[in-house]
This record gives C-alpha cells, structure tokens and sequence, in this order.
C-alpha cells in the first residue's frame, strides 16, 4: 500500500497547487479592479502597468502574510 499511498499524495499535491495557484489569480484580478477603482476616486488616472504593478505587489503580499504562520504572535502553548 505504500506505492498507492505516495500517488494520492502526489495526486492531493498537484490539486492543492491548481487549486492555490487559481486562487492566487483570481486575488490578482481582484485587487486590480480595487487599485482602478481607488485610484478613479483619488481623481488619478494612472496606465495599465502601474495598476498591474501595484497589483501584483499587494497580491504577493496579501499571499505572503495569509501563508506565513501566527505561531510567533503568541507565547501561550
């Protein structure tokens, strides 16, 4: 059972990956829209790259902070 064993893990693996990876998109698009329309109400109207980049940075960080853990908050075991 062993063999069996590591291919669903393998399989529940690579699900995981698509699954996040969708995910990390979807936040992608997400927070273009938020940038554009903060942006628009700030009165500016900045180009596409700037909005993809801000984006992008928000995205990452929004992704890093929700993956890191919150053990080191707290002292209470």
């Amino acid at each position: 059972m062993g063999v069996l064993d590591s291919f669903g893990a393998l399989a529940s693996s690579i699900i995981a990956a698509i699954v996040m990876l969708a995910f990390a998109i979807l936040s992608f698009f997400v927070t273009v829209f938020i940038v554009q329309v903060g942006a628009g109400l700030a009165g500016y109207s900045p180009s596409g790259d700037f909005v993809a980049l801000s984006a992008a940075i928000l995205a990452a960080g929004a992704i890093a902070a929700g993956s890191s853990p919150m053990t080191g908050l707290t002292d209470n075991v």
